[in-house]
């Protein structure tokens, strides 16, 4: 026996051999590019959303490559070619959404402008990322509401991701009487802001006054603070500011009203006759 003799028709062992070593280096490939994929997206995708992408990949290298080894067989492709193209056409139609929404999906993931935990908004929604998966991407609002976004929707969107970088600014607008020391109120907040743990001494805050307004002078307190821990310190500098400047006899003002009476007092007393 060699390896040119005829087993089946016109397929030799040679032809066998070639076919089974294609395959067999396809499956390898196929295999490679799926452990890749499970350490580069681990920490991206939902664990059964990454399962699906990575059998998905082997199963499209593994039919490429048994596709590209079948002329070892002495296959004429061109009519395959043709039946494969009109049926890939006709998929590709009646199923548009899906693949542009998979392919949404794969760019996101590759572009990664969001991750699962981020805190972001994509359109009206805003909420925390629970879910990426390979069609959608799963937000859960701040009011605890499922929300499902098709990828096609995410990736054309302008996504606003509010722990991207690893800082970020908040604002406190204070006002304080005429009659209080301006001076004084800014080193009491400076003072309050910089026992707190999480304020980031770089960038520095900055305390100014902004404005000279009808009611009292407007204090513009700017601090930086971790991303991820961002809204827990701006509430409670809030409060502290609040209570330390109560404490310290720095009054808050409310909306005045000076009023001025010119001219002749009208007597709204009425005369009783005898």
């Amino acid at each position: 026996m060699t390896f040119y003799d005829v087993v089946i028709g016109s397929v030799t062992w040679f032809d066998l051999i070639v076919f089974a070593v294609s395959v067999a280096i396809t499956v390898i490939i196929a295999r490679i590019v799926g452990t890749y994929l499970k350490r580069a997206l681990s920490d991206r995708v939902d664990r059964g959303e990454l399962d699906k992408l990575v059998r998905a990949s082997q199963l499209v290298i593994i039919l490429i490559g048994v596709w590209f080894a079948l002329p070892s067989f002495d296959i004429d492709i061109t009519q395959l070619l043709v039946v494969g193209g009109t049926v890939g056409l006709i998929i590709a139609f009646a199923s548009q959404k899906i693949v542009s929404n998979f392919g949404s999906g794969i760019f996101l993931l590759l572009e990664r402008p969001i991750a699962i935990g981020d805190s972001i908004r994509i359109g009206s929604t805003q909420g925390t990322v629970y879910q990426i998966r390979i069609l959608s991407t799963i937000v859960k609002t701040n009011d605890g509401i499922y929300v499902r976004i098709p990828n096609e929707q995410v990736f054309s969107s302008d996504i606003i991701n509010y722990v991207a970088y690893p800082a970020r600014r908040f604002e406190y607008r204070v006002h304080i009487g005429y009659a209080e020391d301006a001076g004084k109120a800014a080193r009491i907040i400076r003072e309050v802001i910089g026992m707190h743990p999480f304020v980031l001494k770089k960038p520095a805050p900055s305390i100014y006054v902004s404005e000279l307004g009808e009611s009292g002078v407007l204090l513009k307190v700017r601090i930086w603070a971790p991303s991820r821990v961002w809204w827990d310190v701006r509430t409670e500098l809030l409060q502290t500011i609040k209570e330390t400047l109560d404490r310290e006899g720095i009054k808050i003002p409310f909306p005045q009203r000076v009023i001025t009476m010119t001219g002749t007092p009208i007597d709204t007393e009425e005369e009783v006759g005898s």
